[in-house]
């Protein structure tokens, strides 16, 4: 079997069976979502956004359902239980009473979240008081306890797979901070203890229980009642904990949407500083651009998705033959390769962190990042110390920066010392990578930041990948004409640029604002498909400029005096001409007429109805997308599903 040279000395990284892929693939969540059915559940709380009255059950209900539709996104392979308690029906593996795990036909308890499961979650409210019923688990003058069965069968749910393997919780959704204050006496402090040790052993076997509390009309949810024992907080971790007791249903999935999405370990790396001195470290990627999912082949009777195989072939008698050496050809000669000797042709390094020095931050340019930075934190997991060598690294690099803030001057000597010391702020340059892409980093220490008693920024350190020497490119300065004067703007141009930016300046700007319209778009089409519905959901695009903003008469005369100062006053942009039109622009109004003249010729529609897509050539494809301005880059699968979402189908 001849070599591909490509495939040789490709990364670990691309190849599934790499280490990496086993450790993200085998990390994974089991969820179980345990929601309080009492009556107190169903009272009004408050005004939800359509300004009806709203109660809390139906905000646990809606921010559920939204979890459930960004998982099967996001997280496909994640597994969901829902679980009601409080309740007169009972529905569960234990036959516990007030307890009843909701779910639909061909799918187990807990398992991943279907459409069917989602379309049927969706409209619980309007038969839950038929068929689950709602009432008071706990209550005087009787031993049954309600929160004690939901949490036994909870643990009995997320008895599937290994904590090593898959992070197993419970989100609790309730309004009410102690489920047992109809109860007093001895009775009390035996149902208090024994939810308690229920919980506690839950805990023991890796199963995190998470408080999603909920309003009541004029009362405050008290976490210290009962819960705070319940989750083992206590002293600084209670003050920190500071529950979010939201009013509204927005708020709410929004706290919902932090809780279930973590962070989450990529790879455990070994940092070696000094010889004979090594820690681990746990990598996370805070960054990773989002495309849309691959296309599945499904069969067209069963509906199962294809699994692909490959056989190798024996040229002259035809018979299945087992690939045990390759061969690469060299000088008319077959150079037979065994695997370990491809993996130790292959292998430049040995993947482990190398610390190489340490260098004044000054030195690490803006530009100085090949694809964005992974953060990195200690583990003792395998390498006991690691947290305290770690920490006294990254206390050291911070030591300037936090001297900085400590000095004591005037205004102009404060400034000019500060400058200094940021200049000297050190960060590490190490040296990282698999065996065949061995890369060199930056190390940028991060102080923690605590802002409204909640962790806004982790302490830590930026892994920066940096290019090498034969990565950079050079800026050359370009003139057109050599004689002419350099362009230079006026005062007063300046001035009015200045005007004009603080005009249109974004306020409280961040990234994090900006969903991609492409993909909700995307993510919609198969929402509306997946649950039948008649109507695809409203998207909003938050890149679109604010119209109505910039059409107010302080940015209007902003612009009109940026234009008159650079143009002049008879300046006409309709009668401006635009120069010579260069060969490339020809060449790409050529392609795109051509592109919409051949792309008439095809019935899109049809053609997408039918499946038949998958039938034309990528060049064929391309015309579709080049006629309605759409990217045309990607592969196949790509083109196609491009070509559907700007169909709508």
């Amino acid at each position: 079997m001849e070599l591909d040279p490509d495939d040789i000395f490709k990364d670990e990284e691309d190849d599934l069976d790499y280490e990496g892929h086993l450790e993200r693939a085998s990390t994974k969540e089991f969820v179980v979502y345990l929601v309080d059915a009492s009556p107190k559940m169903f009272s009004t709380a408050s005004q939800g956004e359509d300004q009806n009255d709203e109660t809390p059950f139906h905000a646990a209900v809606s921010c559920i359902s939204q979890s459930l539709k960004t998982q099967i996104i996001n997280s496909s392979n994640d597994e969901v239980a829902i679980c009601f308690f409080n309740t007169r029906e009972k529905k569960n593996l234990q036959d516990l009473n007030g307890v009843f795990v909701f779910n639909v036909a061909e799918r187990e308890y807990l398992d991943r979240p279907t459409a069917r499961l989602i379309k049927e979650f969706d409209r619980i409210e309007e038969s839950f008081m038929k068929e689950i019923g709602s009432q008071y688990g706990i209550m005087s003058g009787s031993r049954e306890n309600s929160l004690y069965n939901a949490i036994w069968a909870a643990q009995a749910l997320l008895r599937k797979g290994s904590a090593k393997t898959a992070d197993k919780r419970i989100l609790l959704f309730s309004n009410e901070d102690d489920p047992f204050g109809s109860v007093t006496g001895a009775t009390k402090i035996d149902m208090t203890r024994t939810t308690l040790q229920r919980a506690k052993d839950a805990q023991d076997l890796g199963i995190s229980i998470e408080l999603l509390p909920l309003s009541r009309p004029d009362e405050e949810f008290n976490v210290s009642a009962f819960y705070a024992d319940l989750m083992g907080l206590e002293g600084d971790d209670l003050a920190l904990f500071m529950p979010s007791v939201v009013d509204k249903l927005a708020d709410m999935k929004n706290h919902l949407r932090k809780r279930m999405f973590k962070k989450r370990v990529v790879r455990r790396i070994t940092f070696s500083i000094l010889k004979g001195v090594s820690i681990e470290l746990n990598t996370y990627t805070l960054l990773r651009p989002t495309v849309p999912g691959t296309i599945t082949w499904l069969d067209s009777i069963t509906n199962l998705p294809l699994k692909t195989e490959r056989s190798f072939v024996c040229a002259d008698t035809g018979a299945l033959v087992q690939p045990t050496k390759r061969f690469h050809p060299y000088k008319n000669k077959i150079v037979k390769f065994t695997t370990e000797e491809l993996s130790e042709v292959k292998r430049i390094s040995t993947g482990h962190l190398r610390l190489l020095g340490f260098k004044p931050l000054s030195c690490l340019k803006d530009y100085h990042n090949l694809k964005p930075s992974t953060f990195v934190f200690p583990s003792d997991k395998e390498v006991v110390g690691s947290t305290c060598i770690f920490i006294a690294l990254h206390r050291s690099m911070l030591r300037l920066k936090r001297l900085s803030n400590k000095f004591d001057a005037g205004s102009h000597l404060k400034l000019k010392a500060m400058r200094i010391l940021k200049d000297c702020l050190d960060f590490a340059v190490a040296f990282y990578g698999s065996s065949a892409h061995p890369q060199l980093v930056a190390l940028v220490a991060q102080d923690e930041i605590i802002a409204g008693g909640g962790q806004i920024e982790p302490p830590g350190m930026h892994m920066i990948y940096l290019p090498y020497s034969d990565d950079i490119r050079h800026i050359e300065e370009l003139h057109s004409n050599v004689t002419a004067p350099t362009p230079r703007a006026t005062d007063d141009q300046i001035k009015k640029a200045t005007a004009l930016m603080r005009r249109i300046d974004l306020k409280d700007f961040s990234v994090c604002q900006f969903a991609n319209p492409a993909l909700q778009r995307h993510y919609a089409v198969v929402q509306a498909l997946a649950l039948e519905e008649d109507e695809m959901p409203e998207i909003n695009d938050e890149t679109l400029p604010d119209e109505e903003g910039m059409a107010r008469p302080g940015v209007v005369k902003a612009v009109e005096e940026f234009k008159k100062s650079v143009y002049g006053e008879n300046y006409n942009e309709e009668d401006e001409g635009h120069g010579k039109v260069s060969d490339a622009s020809k060449k790409r109004k050529a392609v795109a007429e051509n592109a919409v003249k051949e792309s008439a010729n095809y019935d899109w529609a049809d053609l997408a109805d039918n499946g038949k897509l998958k039938d034309l050539t990528t060049v064929e494809l391309k015309y579709y997308l080049a006629a309605h301005n759409l990217p045309v880059g990607g592969k196949k699968e790509a083109l196609i599903s491009r070509i559907l979402t700007h169909m709508g189908k």
